[in-house]
């Protein structure tokens, strides 16, 4: 593979532009009740407002979201074991398929849910103490569901004695058949739709506070390793090899530059599986399998250098079409999973993708300036031979081309 193929390649994935951020706000006010305490949510510009009566454990409590779809639907559960959407118990409100009024059904959501092996059905909720529970929407009896219609779900809870620290899950979705729920969207702000509060003082858990600190180190080493280092370590090789003045220091350059960036993605790589664990039903499918298979192939390519055979072995010219493609599979992996990763991290029209994309440009122009500069000299190189060959110019003539291609 040559570099002006992987050149079309990469010029397809450069798009950017800068998008606006929105944030949620709380209230401890509705139309109809007064509660003590509120947060924002972290995600879909839903809050919570609530009031925790100490004496006899129960908790008053309403959630405040919107809808995404006239035939779709929002929910709101606690999960009364972990931080995850498995094993919560869910109060879901959608319109009613027959009269269009906002009915709320109670779900369980088991591991079934999540593989989608069979439709989501209401079913009473047994183990959590609900005394009672309603929806309405936003501007009363005659508010109708659209998209964006604002929608109230109150809830009145028994907690468990000395019990006050809860995991709330929630979610929205685009569509329900009859009276099922079909599976939510899957980006990142739908599938970290969970969070730990403590009701009595209304502080939000901070086990997992570091995890956007994480996905920022995470987010930058491999953009630096496997989306910088590793093309400037290829197109050392490919371009300054042939620089006799030289002399190996181009070898040194390339293994250098390529150690460095293997080293830098081995620990984002460690980072991202650590992001996993704390991530529990998060899952960014491809982006996980392009990383496997970059560190995999960045693994191969630095093995292989235990066992580069010397330029006089036969089984050298194999080797060296086993780093080539190796290394070539390696690079574009490695840039299109960094485009991947700004997906994943909610910044696909952000300035820190458009930073990326003004260096991958650079590098590229720098590609086709090399690239043109070395078919000149190529091609004025192969007209001086033909010249010599017909004794048209001196055998002895000094060489005027510095480079050669493979």
């Amino acid at each position: 593979m040559h570099v002006h193929h992987l050149i079309f390649i990469f010029l397809l994935l450069l798009s950017s532009c800068p998008e606006p951020a929105s944030s949620a706000h709380c209230t401890t006010t509705t139309s109809t009740k007064s509660f003590q305490k509120c947060t924002s949510l972290p995600t879909q510009q839903a809050s919570l407002a609530w009031t925790f009566h100490p004496r006899n454990a129960t908790l008053d409590l309403a959630f405040f979201s919107s809808f995404i779809s006239p035939s779709g639907w929002v929910g709101w559960g606690i999960n009364p074991t972990s931080a995850e959407m498995t094993g919560t118990r869910a109060l879901i409100a959608f319109p009613d398929p027959n009269s269009g009024q906002i009915v709320l059904l109670p779900f369980v959501l088991d591991p079934t849910v999540k593989l989608q092996k069979a439709p989501l059905l209401s079913r009473p909720i047994d183990d959590i103490h609900l005394l009672s529970s309603s929806a309405t929407l936003y501007g009363g009896k005659l508010a109708t569901v659209h998209n964006g219609a604002q929608i109230q779900i109150y809830v009145t809870l028994k907690l468990s004695p000395n019990k006050t620290r809860i995991h709330f899950v929630w979610n929205r979705g685009l569509y329900v058949q009859g009276y099922s729920p079909t599976i939510h969207p899957t980006t990142e702000n739908d599938l970290s739709s969970i969070a730990t509060i403590d009701v009595l003082s209304g502080s939000a858990a901070t086990q997992h506070t570091n995890i956007g600190t994480l996905k920022t180190v995470h987010g930058i080493i491999n953009a630096v390793a496997w989306g910088i280092l590793l093309p400037s370590g290829a197109v050392i090789a490919r371009y300054l090899r042939h620089v006799q003045a030289l002399g190996p220091s181009w070898f040194y350059a390339h293994a250098g530059i390529q150690l460095s960036a293997f080293f830098l993605g081995t620990i984002g790589f460690g980072i991202g599986i650590r992001l996993g664990e704390l991530s529990p039903g998060v899952v960014y499918g491809l982006h996980r399998k392009l990383g496997f298979a970059a560190f995999c192939l960045g693994a191969l390519q630095t093995l292989a250098l235990l066992f580069r055979p010397r330029t006089t072995n036969k089984f050298r010219k194999y080797w060296k079409s086993y780093h080539h493609f190796v290394g070539y599979a390696c690079v574009v992996i490695g840039v299109v999973n960094v485009f991947q990763g700004f997906e994943a991290m909610g910044l696909g029209r952000s300035y820190e993708k458009l930073s990326y994309c003004l260096c991958l440009s650079t590098l590229i122009g720098a590609c086709i300036a090399l690239e043109v500069n070395s078919w000149v000299i190529f091609c004025r190189k192969s007209k001086e031979d033909k010249m010599r060959r017909e004794g048209l110019i001196g055998g002895s003539e000094k060489e005027s081309g510095t480079y050669r291609l493979n």
